[in-house]
């Protein structure tokens, strides 16, 4: 019935060949207009999961106490020293500049210049405080001496000034949307907005200006990920060389280029008409797209190729590889698309865009390289391709000694080591971590400018850009109460206690200070008062612009300050919060998880944690169904899974020896190489099935497989390979760790193919001879 339905549409389509080609030039067209109109998106919400518990605390509450999507400009003296005339001018402009940026939420950027940043001292007659710079501010000695005094009362050294006072901070929080469009906040732009209006216009010999964030991260990553278009040339000179020494014919060079070069336009101009973007992460699929498309179509050029030297006519040789491949290829190619797709399950926007991507760059790929290629082969002639008898002899002599693999003899030791090499990596995997396990931005190296100013920032400030908040939910007027500050208080300093908290804050500790205020400022009055009198009194002295509280007291963030960002010390931190939270939690008062860039952080842990599993069954239970229906055997779809689920384990013990956390970036990997590795052992075994089912013994069969197809497995492998192993020279830290897995996966993948996918057909099929 199938080849009935095979032979069909082999017959339509070649009938009119002309007619399909030509729809197939305008739609390449048509998507090519589309792809011109193709734009960056590296919005803050696709890079966060915005259903997990943790971030709906963090919506919830990020109109009064901000988000994790902040930016911060430090302004260093290279001196070493701050207090002279020049430094202030430059720190007043970079407020007043950064103030004015489009998209900046302006009451909430806090400097030395800002209205909110005040000091309180102890006097004769109570309290007396002010601004830290006054309004009649002079850059003289005096008015430099005054801000000194002012600096140290207010308690903002490490803080909004270096411990050192070599520098001196802005810091803001960004809105969602641009004010001025209406459209969501180009992070991209704005990056080069600081870069432009920043650090290009006050950094000099004397000031130098540190900025991070996740805008600024994200810009310096797009900005990384221009390479990816010199890479991707990279590849397209390579594949090509690697083509005609396959081919041996400019002609079946060309052609297979070309095809999957119109599978890139058509995915990209595919992705504007769905309306999605092309965020830094996602534009390493066009080249996954160019090379999945190059190993197909050389399947195509190998077939065809194989039969005109066997004595057929171009387009009759084209007709026959047609239908030959049209099955496995479309079942391989098909496997490779639905396990993107099952990157869906997982809740983080810049996952689900890249599913979509490289599921609609694969699902052309049918139409390109399957469809379109074939008919444009048979209008060349390629009749003059002549056989090297030579080269003929040495492959079949190769092809001989590797069939011996398929008998029970060399199978038992093959399977033996597969064991044993399975069981070292599953050992090897069980310690590999979730998030990043490095510091500074982990996209990035850690020699680049923006992880240089994280360091900087870290090892001058003594709250650290490390920070979580965690979120007290109570009743309205709750901070009026000595039970509920007396929680906290209990909470902050249990947690405070923690390997890896470097400092915290809360109303609970501030209200403390401002007590021992009261008091003369004895130390033995840093305590909470009792009475509710002396409590309001307190309190009333923290404006709800510190961010420890909210205009009716009924939500109290305590802020955590981490030493880093590391998964070891994230699980440490939140696995002690849940704790304490679950000792305190009563029905009046309520310690919730997260908000900051750290909780934002430990949300996506958490959420890629979660989803490890059930993306690993969705990928193996799609290309375990798809195999299944394809090969109607259930021996030969496990032997094609054993092998990929092996190199899978492998894949995730090389990530522990080489410190490659399981993070946004590289989850998708493990999808990526099992749905493009399962490709090698469908033509491998499609070609072997058939002849098995007619009674012919495994060890010929695979012999004849190889003969068939083994060069275009062996080719495709070494060709994906190379491509992709450019990346680890990539400014992108993500995407050379990408570069290193799919290597990895593709040739290993390409290995347990022509190995031990013979040695497991061997037996499960003995009784052959």
């Amino acid at each position: 019935m199938l080849d009935k339905l095979v032979n069909g549409f082999e017959t339509h389509l070649f009938r009119n060949r002309i007619w399909v080609i030509l729809s197939f030039i305008l739609m390449t067209v048509f998507l090519g207009y589309q792809a011109s109109q193709l734009k960056m998106d590296a919005a803050f919400s696709k890079n966060i999961p915005l259903n997990h518990q943790y971030m709906q605390t963090y919506t919830k509450h990020q109109k009064n106490f901000g988000g994790a999507n902040s930016i911060i400009v430090v302004v260093e003296d290279t001196s070493g020293n701050i207090f002279n005339a020049n430094f202030f001018d430059v720190l007043k402009n970079v407020h007043d500049q950064l103030f004015f940026i489009p998209g900046v939420e302006r009451s909430q950027v806090k400097s030395l210049f800002s209205p909110s940043t005040r000091f309180t001292e102890v006097v004769e007659d109570g309290f007396a405080g002010g601004p830290v710079i006054p309004a009649d501010f002079t850059t003289d000695d005096y008015g430099l001496g005054v801000v000194r005094d002012n600096i140290e009362k207010a308690g903002i050294v490490g803080r909004l000034i270096a411990t050192n006072y070599s520098s001196a901070m802005v810091s803001a929080q960004l809105m969602e949307f641009d004010p001025q469009t209406g459209e969501p906040l180009d992070t991209i732009a704005f990056a080069d907005q600081l870069e432009e209006q920043i650090r290009g216009q006050f950094e000099n010999g004397n000031i130098k200006i540190h900025i991070i964030g996740f805008a600024k991260m994200a810009g310096d990553v797009a900005e990384g990920a221009k390479g990816v278009v010199f890479f991707f040339l990279i590849a397209i000179a390579i594949t090509a060389v690697m083509v005609y020494l396959f081919s041996k014919s400019l002609t079946l060079t060309v052609l297979p280029l070309v095809c999957s070069l119109m599978a890139v336009i058509w995915q990209l101009g595919l992705l504007t008409v769905v309306g999605y973007g092309l965020d830094p992460m996602s534009i390493l699929i066009p080249f996954l797209v160019f090379a999945i498309g190059v190993s197909h179509g050389v399947q195509m050029i190998n077939g065809v190729r194989s039969r005109v030297l066997a004595g057929q006519l171009t387009k009759s040789a084209a007709a026959s590889a047609f239908r030959s491949l049209l099955i496995p290829g479309g079942v391989a190619l098909l496997s490779d698309t639905v396990g993107f797709l099952t990157l869906l399950a997982i809740d983080i926007g810049i996952i689900r865009e890249l599913a979509i991507s490289a599921s609609l760059g694969v699902a052309v790929i049918i139409l390109t390289n399957l469809i379109l290629l074939p008919l444009v082969i048979s209008y060349t002639d390629l009749s003059k391709l002549e056989p090297n008898e030579q080269t003929k002899q040495k492959i079949e002599k190769l092809w001989l000694k590797l069939s011996m693999f398929a008998t029970p003899k060399y199978a038992v030791w093959v399977l033996i080591c597969t064991t044993l090499l399975y069981l070292f990596g599953y050992q090897q995997s069980a310690n590999m971590k979730i998030g990043d396990l490095q510091g500074g931005a982990p996209a990035l190296h850690q020699d680049s400018r923006y992880n240089l100013d994280t360091f900087y920032i870290t090892n001058n400030y003594s709250i650290t850009t490390d920070v979580m908040s965690v979120i007290v939910e109570a009743t309205p007027e709750a901070c009026t109460y000595h039970s509920v500050l007396e929680t906290i208080d209990e909470f902050e300093w249990q947690v405070a206690n923690t390997p890896g908290v470097e400092s915290t804050a809360s109303l609970a500790s501030v209200a403390k200070r401002v007590n021992a205020g009261f008091n003369e400022g004895n130390p033995k009055w840093q305590v909470l008062p009792r009475t509710t009198a002396s409590l309001v009194q307190a309190v009333g002295r923290v404006p709800t612009t510190s961010g420890l509280l909210n205009g009716n007291c009924s939500v109290m963030p305590v802020y955590l300050f981490l030493k880093d960002h590391k998964a070891e010390t994230i699980e440490v931190v939140i696995d002690k919060v849940k704790q304490v939270a679950q000792q305190l939690n009563t029905p009046d008062i309520q310690f919730k998880l997260a908000s900051g860039p750290v909780g934002v952080m430990a949300a996506t842990n958490e959420a890629v944690s979660e989803a490890q599993l059930p993306m690993m069954i969705y990928v193996y239970g799609a290309v375990f169904v798809l195999c299944l229906i394809s090969f109607r055997s259930l021996k030969a779809t496990v032997a094609v899974i054993i092998p990929l689920y092996v190199v899978s384990t492998l894949a995730q013990a090389l990530m522990t020896w080489l410190n490659i956390g399981l993070a946004v970036s590289t989850l998708p990997v493990i999808a990526l190489g099992v749905g493009i590795g399962v490709d090698y052992g469908i033509y491998i075994l499609s070609t072997m099935s058939g002849k098995l089912t007619n009674g012919m013994a495994v060890q010929q069969a695979y012999y004849e497989a190889l003969v068939e197809r083994g060069s275009a497995v062996i080719f495709t492998g070494l060709t994906l390979a190379i491509g992709v192993s450019t990346w680890f020279f990539s400014a992108l830290k993500f995407q050379m760790d990408m570069g290193i897995l799919l290597t990895f996966m593709f040739l290993v993948n390409m290995l347990g193919a022509i190995i031990i996918l013979p040695a497991l057909s061997a037996i499960f099929w003995p009784k052959r001879k």
